[in-house]
């Protein structure tokens, strides 16, 4: 267990079996840090924890003192319900939001107020298919991260991959039939039936193949090595188009990240798409995708039809955050800091928790939790948990949790709403 869970803990048990009572003021953090021999900082989250808890209140003067009576019951705080009356999530488990610790917002401002100084620039609208210096950065880019050739008249930009397939589904001709791995795809199968294709599922006779090697379904699994040589040379036989999103390709960790099937492929099949939005924060709308010779041709001939709905603002910035090479350090810290936390509170619940399934999934970002539940999904509303159901039969739910958007603080918390509404 982590340092400030135990003292976390230490000081919990203390006043709910009466040893502290209500008034009585805890040491310094710099006592405390002295009398437990741990730093000021594990103190500090383990006060946090206590005091987001409801056990301690906090004098800027004098210090932290017990708020509860001495051998009250541990609730779930008051949840804030929003305008219509319903919970609002406390517990954020299912976003997949970025915690603010992950991303050094000072240093894109930097960029930003860059681009805010091409004032001339900013006059004009940009690009349909995104601002050329931008293309020709992330072109760089992807050849020296995932060996995807191509100039910068095949890269389209747009906000956010749902734009990339409304393009798509506009070049494409609606008499071909579309395969997603499963139902968890929503958006893009709702973008495909919405422009009248035929939707399947697992069906390897599809003319359009949907994949997501890195992340194949809800849970992140990742295709192997030989399935990704079996459908390159499969699609190939048979003439059909892959689309292959890349999502989450930067977070693998418990293996080797293996090569995009773009890069596999002979034939000139392939749609490589991703986006910056994990890579950076979600709130900088900014994908792209690279298309085959053919659909390119098809795409300058029609782009006429297009705007471009990506901000120019961050367009520029983005381009000068590439070339000055930041954004490999980005991936690498935020690849240790998202794995790390979700291996943190997978071990808080895996240590507190009885469960049938507790593991980490192998792009290291999600957990699959599976527990003896006989409630309804609306018992986790009214404690603030949002979570995505796998499965729920009536006596088994199977969850899948993403902490990247729960401060580290509130896990005691949220371990506390777990352990409530599944009475443990």
């Amino acid at each position: 267990m982590k340092k400030y869970l135990e003292l976390y803990e230490y000081y919990k048990d203390r006043i709910l079996d009466g040893q502290l009572a209500q008034g009585d003021r805890l040491p310094s953090i710099r006592e405390a840090s002295v009398i437990h021999g741990v730093s000021r900082t594990t103190v500090e989250n383990a006060y946090f924890a206590l005091q987001a808890e409801g056990f301690l209140l906090s004098s800027d003067r004098s210090g932290y003192y017990v708020s509860r009576k001495a051998g009250q019951k541990q609730t779930v705080p008051d949840i804030p319900k929003d305008f219509t009356g319903k919970v609002r999530p406390r517990f954020d488990l299912s976003s997949g939001d970025a915690d603010l610790e992950s991303f050094d917002v000072a240093l894109w401002h930097r960029y930003i107020n860059a681009a805010l100084r091409q004032k001339e620039r900013l006059c004009s609208y940009s690009e349909p298919q995104g601002e050329e210096d931008l293309r020709e950065a992330i072109a760089g880019y992807i050849r020296g991260k995932r060996n995807v050739i191509a100039d910068k008249d095949q890269i389209v930009i747009g906000a956010g991959v749902d734009t990339l397939l409304d393009i798509l589904c506009t070049l494409l001709p609606k008499d071909k039939t579309v395969s997603f791995p499963d139902r968890s795809f929503r958006k893009g199968i709702s973008r495909f039936e919405n422009y009248g294709f035929d939707v399947h599922f697992r069906d390897k006779d599809a003319t359009i193949i949907y994949v997501s090697p890195s992340h194949m379904t809800r849970f992140g699994d990742v295709m192997s090595m030989k399935r990704r040589l079996e459908l390159v040379e499969y699609s190939e036989a048979h003439a059909a188009l892959v689309l292959e999103d890349d999502y989450d390709n930067d977070f693998l960790y418990a293996s080797r990240p293996t090569p995009s099937l773009y890069a596999l492929a002979t034939a000139d099949n392939v749609v490589y798409m991703s986006s910056f939005a994990n890579v950076l924060t979600p709130g900088i709308r900014i994908s792209f995708m690279v298309l085959p010779r053919v659909l390119a041709d098809a795409y300058h001939e029609q782009i006429w039809r297009f705007s471009q709905t990506a901000s120019k603002t961050e367009q520029i910035a983005l381009c000068g955050y590439i070339r000055d090479g930041h954004i490999g350090a980005q991936i690498r810290k935020i690849r240790r800091f998202a794995t790390a936390k979700t291996r943190r509170f997978y071990e808080l619940l895996r240590d507190h928790l009885s469960y049938e399934e507790c593991r980490v999934s192998e792009n290291g970002l999600q957990i699959r939790l599976t527990v003896p539940f006989t409630g309804t999904k609306e018992d986790f509303d009214a404690v603030g948990l949002s979570v995505f159901w796998e499965s729920f039969d009536g006596q088994t739910a199977r969850l899948t949790l993403l902490p990247s958007a729960l401060p580290e603080e509130d896990f005691p918390a949220a371990l506390s709403a777990f352990q409530t509404v599944l009475g443990q």
